[in-house]
């Protein structure tokens, strides 16, 4: 018989808790939420008394802040999953992290999604997201942590060159000459640096525009990169690439 998996519900919003007990009662086996807590001193005791698999998480609650629960229990030995009304802008920090997450309002649907992805997270792995996610969520937006099949890396935004699609996963190409790859999708990394220099030249590339050496005119073109690697521009994309290195380069 499968292991029950025991669940901590922390969120002061008690709409939110009593949706995530129902869909979780009603459409889920093996899963038992064993408490619920609508603060950080609360859920800090909540989480040692019960030892829970699974915490979900709100970020900012009336006594602080999500992020001092993980760092003060005892008892640390589960996933968490950060429940959040966050933008778009902010959701990025959790993708940013690699970390999961449910916007408000949690449907069916989403909390599926995150259940599903949660056991990929280990334990030993969370301070490090969490350090990734801070600094995403506080707009510094400095390093982003890609998953990979063996573990993770943390790399710095401004040391990556350019991605590269390769089937359902991406190839990190690095400034020092490192590859890294990512077992996510190229859509995934352009939907959340949408806003950020980086520009999608072709369907297989996305490239950082603060490495581009030169562009070479041509039906879309192509443009060489300071590691001297050629990428083709598509003729599809060459109009809004043009658009994003010229609004670009005004502020370099």
């Amino acid at each position: 018989m499968d292991k029950t998996t025991k669940i901590v519900l922390i969120d002061d919003d008690k709409t939110v808790i009593l949706s995530l007990s129902t869909l979780l009662a009603t459409q889920f086996h093996n899963m038992e939420v064993v408490g619920v807590a609508h603060g950080v001193r609360e859920g800090i005791q909540l989480i040692d008394s019960t030892t829970p698999d699974l915490v979900f998480l709100d970020i900012n609650m009336p006594d602080g802040e999500g992020f001092e629960v993980i760092e003060r229990v005892t008892y640390k030995n589960f996933q968490v999953i950060f429940i959040t009304a966050f933008d778009k802008y902010a959701v990025r920090a959790f993708e940013f992290s690699a970390l999961h997450y449910l916007i408000k309002p949690v449907t069916l649907e989403m909390l599926e999604s995150a259940i599903n992805r949660y056991k990929d997270v280990k334990v030993d792995e969370i301070d490090n997201r969490l350090n990734v996610l801070r600094d995403s969520l506080k707009s510094k937006n400095e390093k982003i942590i890609i998953p990979s099949t063996d573990g993770l890396n943390i790399v710095k935004l401004s040391d990556i060159i350019r991605l590269e699609a390769s089937d359902v996963y991406t190839l990190f190409f690095m400034a020092n000459g490192q590859r890294f790859v990512a077992s996510k999708p190229l859509n995934n990394y352009e939907r959340i640096l949408e806003d950020l220099p980086f520009s999608r030249v072709h369907s297989k590339h996305l490239i950082n525009l603060m490495y581009i050496k030169r562009y070479i005119k041509g039906k879309g073109g192509s443009v060489i990169l300071e590691d001297n690697t050629e990428v083709e521009v598509s003729v599809r994309k060459k109009a809004d690439f043009i658009e994003k290195l010229k609004n670009f380069a005004r502020f370099v």
